[in-house]
């Protein structure tokens, strides 16, 4: 994931893509230490939106942030886990909504 390349449109090659990414730089944390790191940025991620939409004001020592970064976080914490854990994402994906569709 180089700044000049544009990332895929389509979560294969995206989990491909930081596949690649993470092992030029590194390894992949432990399944618990990613799961850690996952809640720790949906809290981010939630904190934005209650400073944006909830009743909490951001005070002037809470830093500014931004929604839409805290959900690229988000999305990139789950490939990762998907990613080592082996899970292909638009299988889950697809299984989900066929859960959610025979809810309906």
């Amino acid at each position: 994931m180089t700044d000049s390349a544009p990332l895929p449109s389509e979560l294969p090659a995206i989990q491909a893509r930081i596949d690649d990414w993470l092992k030029q730089r590194g390894r992949y944390w432990s399944p618990l230490s990613q799961y850690a790191r996952l809640a720790e940025e949906v809290g981010e991620l939630g904190r934005e939106l209650n400073f944006r939409f909830g009743d909490k004001p951001r005070a002037a020592k809470d830093p500014s942030g931004s929604v839409t970064d805290e959900l690229g976080d988000v999305l990139f914490i789950v490939v990762l886990l998907a990613n080592d854990l082996g899970i292909d994402l638009v299988t889950a994906l697809s299984a989900t909504l066929r859960k959610y569709e025979h809810r309906v």
